[in-house]
């Protein structure tokens, strides 16, 4: 952040949406995937939904669509968009589920890449660059 305005730089918002964007678009792939394709071919894709109900496989796919919507809808259109970081937080509790099945690789890694980059959503949006709510 700039020391003389206090107002974060444009390189920083843009790094924010860009993060935004690519950690949403990856929520609503998995998100779309977990929600609505045949369990028998989810089975055969991950193998912890065989040992999961299906209404669990469903509900994680839903929660994942709406955290990818959380990440850019509040910010874009202004309206609490406070919610932007409150929405990084279920890939803390993905990277949690997979570690405690004991799903280190390649699950864990490719959730502490999606959590440091919702960490960073956190951070900027909760404190170094917020988005101001409409008026």
């Amino acid at each position: 952040m700039n020391t003389k305005t206090e107002t974060p730089s444009r390189g920083l918002h843009l790094a924010l949406w860009v993060a935004q964007v690519l950690l949403a678009l990856a929520f609503l792939g998995a998100g779309w995937m977990k929600a609505f394709s045949p369990m028998e071919e989810l089975v055969k894709n991950m193998d912890w939904a065989r040992a999961m109900p299906e209404a669990l496989v469903r509900f994680i796919g839903i929660s994942e669509l709406l955290g990818g919507g959380g990440l850019v809808l509040p910010a874009a259109t202004r309206i609490k968009p406070g919610l932007t970081a409150l929405a990084a937080v279920v890939m803390v509790l993905a990277a949690i589920f997979h570690v405690t099945r004991g799903e280190i690789v390649p699950a864990v890694v490719v959730n502490a890449v999606m959590g440091g980059m919702a960490a960073f959503i956190a951070w900027g949006r909760g404190k170094a660059a917020p988005i101001q709510p409409r008026r």
